[in-house]
């Protein structure tokens, strides 16, 4: 879920995002590649005008006002990549996970022996490397 926001974004991230999904925005608006790029053009110009303010009120008040702008200028549609979230193909094939593999029966693990027993020496240094991180777990504890 690297979508979710885990720690403070700086200012810059936040202003390179910004002109990201504002470009993003014209995509949809402008579907010639010439006049999508004169659009392209005028919004890094805005952008620029503005690069060199250090005060941090400032910028984030033009930071403000650029969301807002973004936000009621919105293409009524927006383009979507397919296998992005609300796109077409998002989530269309579903990658099953890991764990599968531990309830195949016998005979069908023996046909990848090479395959199963790396995999089993992968599980038992994965337990190892947590044992060594935080501690074995407390038999007392389970209920």
């Amino acid at each position: 879920m690297s979508y979710l926001q885990t720690q403070l974004i700086p200012h810059v991230r936040k202003v390179q995002s910004l002109y990201k999904r504002a470009l993003r925005n014209i995509e949809g608006f402008h579907h010639h590649r010439h006049i999508y790029r004169y659009n392209a053009v005028i919004i890094r110009n805005r952008f620029d005008e503005n690069r060199n303010i250090l005060d941090m009120r400032k910028a984030k008040q033009l930071l403000e006002e650029g969301e807002e702008e973004l936000f009621k200028m919105q293409h009524y549609q927006p383009l979507k990549f397919p296998t992005s979230p609300g796109g077409t193909a998002y989530e269309r094939a579903t990658v099953p996970p890991d764990w599968v593999l531990d309830y195949w029966h016998p005979l069908e693990k023996a046909q990848y022996p090479e395959y199963f027993a790396r995999r089993e020496q992968r599980k038992k240094e994965y337990v190892d490397m947590w044992e060594k991180q935080y501690g074995k777990p407390d038999p007392k504890d389970h209920h």
